[in-house]
């Protein structure tokens, strides 16, 4: 029988085991001399990220706390070391001249339990390289002039919606007006669908997008095990997208293309463009191994990322663009000249032409992802152990390296005043006197977005909507200060975003 001092040793063996575990993890960066922030039992410096503190805001902390004094810092994802950099010069050769060393983005994906989740912003080497090459091809420049005319569709419903559902002026939540724009154009594009959200605010495209972008603390938790354990978690069948979200776009996506396939009916969508790859390859590569084809586990799942991605940041984006905007009316009044000028020029219409030519709206919209990046970070894993210039510090291979897009995008040494809104820090003569990894809302290299044409057409039409029309006024319901959500990726205003919006034009 045991004793009750037998209990208590044995409980405190296993917590002197579990103490002295995690404290021989976390002697890593020391024994490496790079200077690191100090870790706490069981999760490392993360513990407080999606509850007190957003990921933007912990890596600013770790920024603003070792900038100057090191390139590279370690901090602990649990008991997974991690670095992250700092120096600018650092951050572009391993974007660019050193790429073979950083080709990864470090993102978890599993193609056994979950195919949708392998797709091309997350998946990694060759499978990358090949996926990317066959890709490609569908974001050129013709390609967004073909999916123009869908774009200009839903703007004009946009339109349509808000001048029947404001009238001559309202007090709005715009961020639900520009995420239910944001569903109808990707649903169009990427699925060739009518997601009818602009009518239907609970349509299950937006409900679903919204469940793939909530991150409560214990996702975190487990988005951070997964990225920095890839293998176990694979074995362990971790997945990270919720089952009934995976489910939903991919049986969208395999019911669409098997009526296209039934009725022969083509579109000028994404999804379109990936089947006419898929059939190219297999008429020009009938020997060619079923690896090297478009599979409908590769087209589902760019569809899906094609999808989410320009969901949340795109709408998110334009939302912070109109909370500028209604704090600066003359940088409003700017923008809207630019909008109407272009526009006059075209004859009123959406052409691919006039939005190329609407520059100062895109020096609003550079200058909103640079206060508010969608993504406050971006990540790389080092392929193999890379000697970091001019130190002696060795990035061993397989760790995770962060990129603090937010942090560097408000620093006040590279953009003064940053809590200034200031659209001419984007003029040409600027940002060409401006290190070029100083701004990089969309990475850079040949990782960078590969949907950036497509994000800003997008942004530009949406925001050209409401300008043409519409003049966007703060109210007492205006976040002031604006607080961060904490359990999203993407950052996002706490209580939603209530502007005024009072009708100019018919």
């Amino acid at each position: 029988m045991l004793l009750w001092s037998d209990v208590v040793f044995f409980l405190g063996a296993i917590v002197a085991l579990v103490y002295f575990f995690f404290k021989r993890k976390f002697t890593f960066w020391a024994e490496h001399g790079v200077p690191y922030a100090e870790p706490s039992i069981p999760y490392g410096n993360i513990g407080d990220v999606g509850k007190k503190l957003h990921t933007t805001e912990l890596f600013r902390k770790f920024y603003r706390d070792f900038k100057g004094k090191t390139p590279v810092m370690g901090f602990y994802a649990m008991t997974a070391p991690q670095a992250m950099l700092m120096d600018l010069d650092l951050i572009q050769r391993i974007f660019i001249k050193d790429f073979q060393y950083f080709h990864d983005r470090a993102q978890y994906y599993n193609i056994e339990d979950d195919p949708v989740s392998a797709h091309l912003f997350n998946i990694d080497g060759e499978r990358w390289r090949t996926l990317r090459a066959k890709i490609s091809p569908t974001f050129t420049s013709g390609k967004m002039k073909m999916m123009l005319p869908t774009v200009v569709d839903v703007a004009n419903n946009f339109h349509r919606t808000l001048f029947k559902e404001i009238g001559r002026e309202a007090e709005v939540e715009i961020k639900d007006y520009l995420s239910r724009f944001s569903t109808d154009v990707i649903g169009s594009c990427a699925f060739g669908l009518d997601c009818n959200s602009l009518e239907n605010p609970n349509t299950e495209f937006r409900k679903y997008g919204d469940k793939a972008f909530s991150t409560p603390w214990w996702k975190v938790i487990k988005f951070n095990f997964a990225s920095s354990f890839m293998s176990l978690a694979r074995k362990l069948h971790i997945t990270l997208i919720d089952k009934d979200v995976s489910n939903f776009y991919r049986g969208v996506v395999y019911e669409t293309v098997k009526y296209r396939e039934e009725t022969g009916v083509q579109r000028n969508d994404f999804l379109n463009l990936l089947m006419q790859i898929r059939d190219k390859k297999a008429q020009d590569n009938d020997n060619e191994s079923e690896e090297g084809k478009l599979t409908m586990n590769e087209i589902a799942a760019q569809c899906v990322v094609f999808f989410l991605a320009g969901f949340e940041t795109s709408s998110t984006a334009t939302t912070f663009a109109m909370y500028e905007m209604a704090k600066h009316p003359d940088i409003q009044e700017k923008a809207r000249k630019n909008v109407m000028e272009t526009l006059a020029k075209y004859g009123g219409k959406f052409t691919y032409e006039a939005t190329m030519e609407m520059t100062y709206l895109d020096q609003v919209i550079n200058e909103t992802m640079r206060k508010y990046p969608p993504l406050g970070s971006l990540t790389r894993r080092v392929t193999q152990d890379y000697q970091v210039p001019g130190t002696k510090c060795v990035l061993k291979k397989d760790i995770r390296v962060i990129i603090p897009v937010h942090a560097i995008q408000n620093d006040p040494e590279i953009f003064p005043d940053p809590d200034k809104f200031d659209p001419e820090r984007f003029s040409a003569e600027n940002v060409k006197n401006r290190h070029s990894a100083a701004f990089l809302p969309f990475g850079d290299g040949p990782r960078n977005c590969i949907g950036l044409r497509f994000g800003m057409l997008q942004m530009r039409i949406g925001l050209a909507t409401i300008l043409k029309s519409f003049r966007v006024t703060t109210s007492a319901r205006t976040p002031n200060p604006l607080i961060i959500r904490k359990d999203t990726f993407a950052m996002t205003s706490k209580g939603g975003m209530w502007l005024k919006l009072k009708r100019i034009s018919e």
